[in-house]
């Protein structure tokens, strides 16, 4: 029985060379690659969580560019089966030169540790839904694919 909302909220940093950031992590010991983001705060709105979230992932600010996807069908949490997922996607740029380390190979982790993050710029010509863990993730990449 789902018993109350659980708001995601996420950004799709995109190149002039059509690459897209990806983002490969551990959560709760399990590998996942998604795309950058996570969960809105309460008395928080959904650029605010964008935002945030590019602080605490990146450590970096973005700039916000606009509205691209929000989920339009049902998705139970992967991590609470009571939870409605609702995902919002915007498209966004960072603010200056890139501060974050980016790799070529997935789970590139120092340590297999929960909570670890890896990034990676992937040419939107070779996303692969199928590398996706969750299923508003797929249908993004869907979309950019085209």
């Amino acid at each position: 029985m789902v018993e109350r909302f659980n708001i995601r909220v996420y950004f799709l940093l995109i190149t002039d060379n059509s690459e897209v950031l990806v983002s490969d992590e551990i959560i709760k010991g399990e590998y996942y690659t998604k795309f950058p983001g996570g969960g809105m705060e309460l008395g928080e709105g959904s650029l605010e969580c964008a935002r945030r979230e590019a602080r605490e992932e990146l450590g970096q600010e973005i700039t916000v560019q606009k509205h691209y996807y929000t989920t339009d069908f049902f998705v139970r949490s992967a991590f609470r089966p009571a939870d409605q997922i609702m995902s919002i996607y915007y498209t966004a740029a960072l603010k200056g030169e890139q501060q974050f380390r980016t790799t070529a190979k997935r789970f590139d982790f120092s340590l297999a540790n929960n909570n670890e993050e890896s990034f990676r710029w992937v040419k939107i010509s070779e996303l692969n839904a199928d590398e996706f863990d969750f299923p508003t993730d797929k249908a993004v990449v869907q979309l950019l694919i085209g």
